[in-house]
């Protein structure tokens, strides 16, 4: 039924999409599911070229028994705000993570990063992840590490000299600036190369077309994310019964 869970022939339907080249909302229509579940379902057994029904829904099944055994043990969940629901915020942040994954980051990567974008503060600390995601300080660090070093993420000191991991509106504006202006190396590269192989020929009009490309599109990129940032933001402004609601920078 649509929402509940899928079952084995709706993942043999499904493998048979994929083996068809369907793309995913096309089979979601067909199983009248989100598209999200699809998506979420295939990148979590093996992708589109490995997907495999029996065994996705084996390893949803060990899943599922992994986690009834582990229920009685671990920390209950901690009330949403807002009167949000637990159980749609969990999905969402399942969702948040395969399209992150999508995108080309790896799964931790993803997973700490679809945390940090569902809190209101938008900061956690090492040990609110490790709670979260049930996984080691170890794991934490080192997909803190390599978003910080993508400049998805920013550190800071809490007043209780605490490190918390940061993501704001400002992060992917700044990651979008980085990315352009690293492409300017490859239009500087490529120009270098149009003199060593020589004016007029065929390879040195292919790297001339190539600078020009990436250093055309780098550069609307500077425009576009320049625009987005002070015309498209919004924030949380305080209602006066205590809630945040999104409003216009530009009013």
């Amino acid at each position: 039924m649509p929402g509940g869970r899928l079952t084995q022939q709706d993942r043999q339907q499904i493998a048979l999409g994929l083996a068809d080249g369907l793309a995913y909302a096309e089979i979601a229509r067909r199983l009248d599911r989100p598209t999200s579940t699809i998506t979420r379902e295939v990148m979590r057994n093996g992708g589109p070229t490995a997907y495999r029904a029996d065994l996705a829904h084996r390893a949803t099944e060990r899943r599922t028994h992994r986690r009834r055994q582990a229920a009685p043990q671990g920390p209950e969940a901690p009330p949403q705000p807002h009167g949000r629901d637990s159980e749609a915020v969990r999905e969402y942040e399942e969702a948040l993570t395969t399209v992150l994954m999508q995108s080309g980051l790896p799964k931790m990567m993803s997973r700490v990063l679809g945390c940090l974008y569902t809190t209101d503060a938008g900061s956690l600390t090492t040990s609110e992840l490790v709670q979260r995601l049930q996984v080691s300080p170890a794991s934490i660090s080192k997909a803190i590490t390599f978003l910080e070093s993508q400049g998805l993420v920013r550190r800071e000191r809490d007043e209780r000299r605490r490190e918390r991991y940061v993501v704001d509106d400002d992060v992917w504006y700044q990651t979008m600036i980085a990315s352009a202006r690293s492409n300017a190396q490859l239009v500087e590269t490529a120009r270098q190369g149009v003199g060593v192989l020589g004016p007029d020929t065929p390879a040195a009009i292919r790297l001339e077309n190539i600078a020009r490309f990436v250093d055309f599109v780098g550069e609307s990129i500077i425009r576009a994310a320049e625009q987005a940032r002070e015309i498209l933001y919004t924030k949380a402004e305080t209602t006066s019964g205590g809630t945040a609601t999104p409003s216009s920078d530009r009013g």
